[in-house]
């Protein structure tokens, strides 16, 4: 298997008992999902996406990372945050205005 050159995880909040409870779900992170996996394909862009269970920063949700850059959003709702986002990934720049980590 071909590694993809990058791996988005987005939190949906599952829990143990695979219940989704917390902010990301609530605040519309499923509904992005198909929207990333879309956009990135459509940008030609080499990536993986995931959803995850909580990555316990229910105050920043949606959360939202990419790998390998360590790169952790947060408090975003719409399709438009996330094409800054990807149009940062492909500039090889963060998006420094939903950056959740240093």
């Amino acid at each position: 298997m071909k590694k993809p050159d990058y791996h988005i995880l987005i939190c949906n909040s599952y829990r143990v008992a695979g219940d989704a409870q917390g902010k990301c779900n609530k605040k519309g992170a499923s509904d992005l999902l198909q929207y990333i996996s879309d956009e990135c394909s459509d940008r030609g862009l080499d990536v993986a996406v995931s959803t995850t269970a909580c990555l316990n920063n229910c105050t920043k949700g949606p959360v939202l990372v990419i790998h390998p850059n360590n790169e952790w959003y947060g408090g975003f709702d719409s399709e438009e945050v996330i094409d800054e986002i990807l149009d940062g990934l492909e500039s090889g720049e963060a998006c420094a205005d939903y950056l959740i980590s240093e």
